[in-house]
C-alpha cells in the first residue's frame, strides 16, 4: 500500500488522487482570494452599506449549497436585532415573493448565477413595481444574475467541477463582509475584519488537511458502513450541517441534516449501532446541549464524530478540533472532516468522488 501523502507533499507534486480532493484542498486559497477580492470591489460594498441603512428587512436566498452558506450571516444580523430572513429561492419565487418590496435588501447567492429558480426570480423582479435592491454574489460576473443585479460581488473562485467546496467557503467569506456592513461597520473595517477572519479560517483548514488521505481513511473506518448518517448543528453551524449532508448525498451516501434541537423531537428514535452521527458543537450558546446530545448518541451505540473548537467530546466519540474561529467562518472549517468522509466513502462505494451521475453542477430546470 502506498504511504499517505501530506497536503504539502501532494501540492508539491502538483496533483491529487482526483479533482474532488484537489478542490477540497484548495479551500484555503479560495477563502483568501474571496476576502482579498473585496478590496477591489469597494464601490459595491459602499452600495451595500448604503442600502442596508435604509432597508427595513434583509432577505437572503439561494438554492442548495448557496442557501446553506447564508446561515451564519442571517443569524449574525438577526442576533444584532436586524430583521433578517433566509428563504430558499424556489419558495421565494412561487410562494413568498410579495415580501420583496422597495424597503427590502435582497441578497442572492448563486455559484453560477444561472440556476433555474434564480434566473426566473430576477426576471420576475425586473417587471415588478417597487422592487427590492438586489445584491448578487456569484463566481464570476458573466451570468444572468450578476447582469440583472443592482450590486454585484464576484467571489473569484474560478473553475470548480465537484460538490461545492471552494465556492461554499468563498461565498461565506463575502457574506460575512456583507453582514458586517449591514450591521454598521464602515467599508474599511468590514474588509479588514473579513480578511483577518478568512486568514484564520484558511490556516485552520490547512491544519485539518495536513494529511488528507490518512484523515479520510480514519473517519471512514469509524463512521462508514452505517445504515443511517446524520449531521447535526445549530445556529450558524447549520451551514456546515446542511452542506455536509448535501455533500455526502452528492457522493452517493444517504445522509440527512437536522437542527440539533429538532433531532430530539422524533428522529432520536433512529439512534443505535446502525447510525453514524456528526455533531457540530461549535456554537458557545448551545455547546453544552450539543455535547449532551453527542453523549446520548454514544450511549445509544451510534458512531459519533464531535467537532468542537478545542476537541472536547464525550467518552467513546471521535473528536476533531477546529481551533477557535470567527463564528462567521467557523463552518468553512468544521465542514472539512465531512468533506473528507464523503470523498473516502464515495471511492469505497465504487464511485468517482465528486462526479455527478444524475444531478449536475448547475441546475437549469425546476
Amino acid at each position: 500500500m502506498a504511504p499517505h501523502r501530506t497536503l504539502r507533499q501532494v501540492k508539491s507534486l502538483g496533483n491529487f488522487p482526483d479533482p474532488f480532493l484537489g478542490e477540497i484542498a484548495s479551500q484555503p486559497e479560495a477563502l483568501r482570494r474571496a476576502a482579498t477580492a473585496l478590496l477591489e470591489q469597494r464601490s459595491a460594498l459602499e452600495g451595500i452599506r448604503e442600502a442596508g441603512i435604509t432597508a427595513h428587512t434583509v432577505v437572503f436566498t439561494g438554492m442548495g449549497s448557496s442557501y446553506d452558506a447564508c446561515y451564519p450571516a442571517v443569524n449574525d444580523l438577526a442576533g444584532r436585532g436586524v430583521p433578517s430572513l433566509l428563504v430558499d429561492t424556489a419558495e421565494l419565487l412561487h410562494f413568498r415573493r410579495p415580501i420583496l418590496g422597495p424597503e427590502t435588501l435582497l441578497i442572492i447567492l448563486s455559484q453560477s448565477g444561472e440556476s433555474a429558480e434564480i434566473v426566473k426570480l430576477v426576471g420576475e423582479l425586473s417587471k415588478q413595481r417597487g422592487r427590492p435592491t438586489v445584491v448578487s454574489i456569484t463566481n464570476g460576473l458573466e451570468n444572468d444574475l450578476a447582469k440583472r443585479a443592482d450590486i454585484r460581488l464576484d467571489t473569484r473562485v474560478g473553475k470548480e467541477t465537484g460538490p461545492s467546496t471552494m465556492t461554499f467557503a468563498a461565498a461565506m467569506a463575502q457574506l460575512s463582509g456583507i453582514a458586517r456592513l449591514v450591521a454598521g461597520d464602515g467599508v474599511d473595517t468590514a474588509i479588514d475584519r473579513t480578511r483577518t477572519a478568512a486568514e484564520g479560517a484558511a490556516q485552520a483548514v490547512e491544519r485539518l488537511l495536513d494529511d488528507p488521505e490518512a484523515s479520510a481513511a480514519e473517519l471512514a473506518e469509524f463512521l462508514g458502513g452505517k445504515g443511517v448518517t446524520v449531521v447535526l448543528g445549530r445556529g450558524p453551524a447549520r451551514a456546515a450541517a446542511e452542506m455536509g449532508a448535501l455533500t455526502l448525498k452528492e457522493c452517493g451516501v444517504m445522509a440527512e441534516s437536522f437542527e440539533s434541537g429538532a433531532f430530539r423531537h422524533g428522529p432520536m428514535e433512529l439512534a443505535g449501532p446502525q447510525m453514524a452521527a456528526v455533531v457540530l458543537a461549535t456554537e458557545p450558546e448551545t455547546r453544552r446541549l450539543d455535547l449532551g446530545l453527542a453523549a446520548d448518541l454514544v450511549e445509544a451505540g451510534a458512531a459519533v464524530l464531535v467537532i468542537t473548537p478545542d476537541g472536547e467530546s464525550p467518552k467513546g466519540a471521535h473528536a476533531v478540533a477546529t481551533g477557535y474561529q470567527d463564528r462567521a467562518l467557523m463552518s468553512t472549517v468544521a465542514i472539512v472532516p465531512v468533506q473528507l468522509l464523503a470523498w473516502k466513502l464515495a471511492a469505497a462505494g465504487g464511485r468517482a468522488p465528486g462526479v455527478y451521475t444524475r444531478a449536475s453542477k448547475v441546475t437549469t430546470r425546476e
